[in-house]
């Protein structure tokens, strides 16, 4: 938009959305929006600052705080808030450029000749179906895509479900942390997102999803979840919010779908059409503006998107670039989470606990806060960190003494961290993730100096 091309933005539905996924901002978020010229679309939704994570587990408790990292050019807190608002925000800025058209209409096909994408047949707010050209189409259209198959093959999983409502009028002790409790069987979190609104979401399996109509799921949030959220402030709004949200109670699919390439020519696929992770560790947001922002600095020196042959030459090279350690992260953590009865598992949770808490070590807990809120983006730091997780896992089992059972445990421990880290690896490609010049190559498509922000 800022570097005068004519762009046409079709949204299926202009009204502000009304969900509760993508309500964390990550500093790394923040920097990026402040290089894409939006960081003012943060500001009059009552977004609130998030400096910290609170984790709870079995009546043990930390608060683990953004780190001021010198080589990170940007204020180390992110930003709570209502996703729709946000959303509003972004539009609003959009459609104030001259070469910016934003209607309401649903697409229905890419039109492709010979292999190459030369745009879309929509339908517009008044039912009629219009053809739109363009050298270029960008394809976003959510978790949802009805347009992604026409691009590219990705296999998306679904590995849960949240469940979700809002508490009103209220305000948190410690309205400044994301709070996450290690609950069982999957985790919750609660969060202020507007100065009197807090966001109570908890994880159920996806085979056994309590139901909202006849009463099930109340009964889950207030017999099973709230008894093992910390009493007082957090679980009297956690309770409360099940009270008096009823009919607000929603559910929404935890996805996963690794990354693939797109070969076809005119065509770019971008946000969670192209690529979700479990919701988490809340960096979704982060990865697509990271995306738009190596692609925005890929795509500014070509003077015309008509040249389809250069452009995807540079979109291959995009998708070398962006690989992060965020996907990784996500992945390992859900898993880690899980509470099974399994003593080797339980040895994972209890040592991810373990060492995320301050007493463990400073350099721990602030190494994994920056790679969190999207400070770090070296695979390698994350790899270490995860090393030294399985490490301290199986010296737990195997303390105080070695025996063969708890050698057996431990060497599970090991199995499974190879497993999950090896697998998510692979999808994510091996040589891209871990040689350090492709990590230097992201970090400088996106990291200037505090200055230019």
């Amino acid at each position: 938009m800022q570097d005068g091309r004519r762009v046409h933005v079709i949204e299926r539905d202009l009204k502000e959305p009304q969900r509760f996924m993508g309500e964390l901002m990550q500093p790394g978020g923040r920097l990026m929006l402040a290089q894409l010229g939006l960081e003012d679309c943060l500001e009059e939704i009552d977004a609130q600052e998030i400096k910290s994570l609170a984790i709870y587990k079995d009546g043990k408790n930390d608060t683990l705080y953004f780190p001021d990292n010198k080589n990170f050019p940007y204020e180390s807190a992110g930003r709570l808030l209502r996703n729709g608002r946000l959303v509003q925000r972004l539009r609003k800025k959009a459609a104030s450029h001259a070469n910016v058209q934003l209607e309401e209409g649903t697409v229905k096909f890419l039109i492709e000749e010979k292999g190459v994408v030369k745009g879309v047949i929509y339908k517009n707010s008044a039912g009629e179906e219009i053809t739109a050209f363009a050298p270029l189409t960008v394809v976003c259209d959510g978790c949802y895509s009805n347009l992604r198959l026409s691009a590219v093959h990705n296999k998306v999983e679904v590995l849960s479900y949240f469940v979700g409502y809002v508490t009103k009028n209220t305000r948190l002790e410690d309205p400044h942390s994301m709070h996450l409790i290690f609950s069982k069987p999957l985790p919750c979190v609660v969060y202020q997102i507007t100065s009197n609104e807090v966001r109570c979401a908890a994880e159920v399996p996806a085979d056994s999803i309590p139901s909202i109509a006849n009463g099930e799921m109340v009964n889950f949030l207030k017999k099973t979840v709230a008894p093992q959220i910390p009493d007082g402030n957090l679980r009297e709004t956690f309770l409360k919010g099940v009270e008096e949200g009823l009919l607000e109670i929603k559910t929404t699919a935890t996805k996963s779908m690794s990354a693939k390439q797109c070969d076809k020519k005119g065509v770019i696929v971008l946000g969670d059409a192209f690529n979700m992770r479990h919701p988490i560790i809340a960096s979704g947001m982060m990865v697509a503006l990271s995306d738009v922002l190596i692609l925005r600095n890929l795509l500014r020196p070509v003077p015309s998107f008509s040249n389809t042959k250069k452009v995807l030459e540079l979109v291959k090279s995009f998708y070398i670039i962006r690989k992060q350690c965020l996907n990784t992260l996500a992945h390992v953590f859900s898993e880690v989470l899980v509470a099974i009865t399994d003593e080797a598992r339980e040895g994972m949770r209890e040592s991810c606990f373990n060492y995320l808490s301050r007493t463990s070590g400073g350099f721990r807990t602030s190494g994994m806060m920056a790679i969190l809120g999207g400070m770090n983006p070296r695979p390698l730091s994350l790899v270490f960190h995860l090393v030294c997780i399985t490490l301290t896992a199986m010296g737990h089992l195997l303390s105080p003494f070695p025996s063969p059972r708890r050698f057996w445990h431990s060497l599970r421990v090991f199995a499974l961290a190879l497993k999950m880290l090896g697998a998510h690896l692979g999808d994510e490609g091996l040589k891209e993730m871990l040689i350090p010049t492709n990590a230097a190559s992201y970090r400088k498509s996106y990291m200037t100096t505090a200055s230019d922000c």
